[in-house]
């Protein structure tokens, strides 16, 4: 059991003011009037994102590196070069018509809580036994370019840099190109911190229902994404005899049901979908000739993972079938299930405890770049409330009374850290 100060004053106090007013600046990069946010990874809404924190970056004195898949570090090199380095942030990418706090809010909170540890070092004149790094990684969404989690897997070993920066989106322009174009292709070595502390919005109404402010995400679930494409044969939607019609959107429609039925069946411990659909040509009385379908499974258990993926792949014949067309998968990507870090859950409880706050442990559905540095270090993700348990959703919101809350977590953590070193070794 790790101890810790049970002095609240002992932590860093945070900027509230500064904090807010942060959120409301980078807001503005893809922001709309009613509460949306559409800062695609790489776009020119990013780019400018991109160099507001860079700005910031220089403001304070953290020295920035860029690496070649375009994530952003920020250090605070002060503890000497054999010191350990605790690394905090997320992601600036959005969804498509998302909201604001996703991703963003956490390297706020980041900056907002370096900044507070530096005030707290200055006024007490001790020595830091660590350095730190501010991270915003690339493509966490996954809605420009896929995989998701691009940027934290390329840095993880998990997926191979060539592979990524080929990935294409739907203009065909490739990641290598998005970089060039917005002026973040790097080419920095690889950052594996001693420890990983990712604060984010949860996304779900656990902690709303439950009454509590804090949540510490234990386990990831795992997933499986299928890119599927049914093929059909374009044709009249008039004269075309309906039995003679092979339908690829008729045959993602069979597909899509199923999917619902596997989950219905499964229970709570399976979650599928299927998003998103290109259909081509497209034309409101032209019989779909190709259905492009992009699928997910979702589990926290790697044995109901891969029993839903069994049963996927029986569905995706039999659909095809039924509509009289054939398909192709043209692409697999997988996220394991597993666990954050023990050491990590624990500090974040006591912490809570010394700022008067009681922690729910939670599971994380979603995916997250911390789930990909798990594989490389310790590393955990914390949550607060969502209002609703919206997320990807113009209405996503977070009171500012929560996110101050979260990032006095967050410097409390880190201040642990600052005070004793990695004491996750100790």
């Amino acid at each position: 059991m790790l101890e810790i100060r049970k002095d609240p004053s002992a932590f860093p106090g945070i900027d509230a003011e500064a904090l807010h007013r942060m959120m409301d600046e980078v807001s503005a990069f893809g922001g709309g009037p009613d509460g949306s946010m559409t800062r695609l990874t790489l776009s020119r809404e990013d780019g400018l994102a991109r160099d507001w924190l860079a700005a910031w970056f220089a403001q304070e004195g953290l020295r920035l590196e860029v690496d070649a898949i375009g994530n952003m570090y920020g250090f605070l090199d002060w503890a000497g070069k054999d010191a350990p380095c605790i690394m905090c942030g997320s992601h600036l990418d959005s969804q498509p018509n998302g909201g604001r706090f996703d991703g963003a809010y956490g390297v706020i909170a980041a900056c907002s809580a370096i900044e507070a540890i530096r005030r707290r070092v200055a006024e007490t004149g001790i020595k830091p036994k660590c350095n730190f790094v501010i991270v915003n990684w690339t493509n966490e969404e996954g809605a420009r370019f896929q995989p998701s989690l691009l940027g934290s897997s390329v840095n993880s070993g998990e997926i191979d840099l060539d592979f990524a920066l080929a990935r294409r989106d739907g203009s065909g322009v490739s990641v290598a190109e998005a970089l060039s174009e917005i002026g973040y292709a790097g080419e920095a070595a690889r950052v594996v911190p001693d420890a990983l502390i990712e604060i984010h919005i949860e996304g779900s109404a656990h902690l709303e229902k439950a009454g509590l402010r804090i949540g510490a995400f234990t386990r990831f679930w795992g997933a499986v994404k299928y890119r599927l494409a049914y093929l059909g044969r374009q044709a009249h939607t008039g004269p075309t005899p309906m039995a003679e019609r092979q339908d690829a959107l008729l045959a993602a429609a069979y597909l899509i049901a199923e999917l619902r039925d596997m989950a219905d069946k499964a229970g709570p411990d399976l979650h599928t979908s299927a998003a998103r659909l290109e259909v081509y040509p497209n034309s409101p009385n032209v019989v779909p000739g190709e259905t492009v379908m992009f699928i997910e499974l979702r589990s926290g258990s790697a044995e109901l993972l891969a029993s839903a993926e069994a049963e996927l792949k029986e569905k995706i014949e039999t659909c095809a079938a039924r509509a009289h067309t054939s398909f192709e998968v043209r692409s697999i990507d997988r996220r394991r299930a597993g666990e954050f870090d023990a050491g990590l859950i624990d500090l974040a409880e006591q912490t809570a405890k010394s700022l008067g706050q009681t922690v729910l442990r939670l599971d994380t559905i979603g995916g997250h770049d911390a789930v990909s540095m798990s594989a490389v270090t310790p590393a955990i993700v914390i949550g607060v409330p969502s209002v609703g348990g919206v997320i990807h959703h113009p209405t996503e919101f977070t009171t500012p009374e929560d996110r101050l809350l979260g990032t006095e977590l967050l410097a409390g953590m880190l201040w642990r850290f600052c005070v004793d070193g990695n004491i996750l070794k100790n």
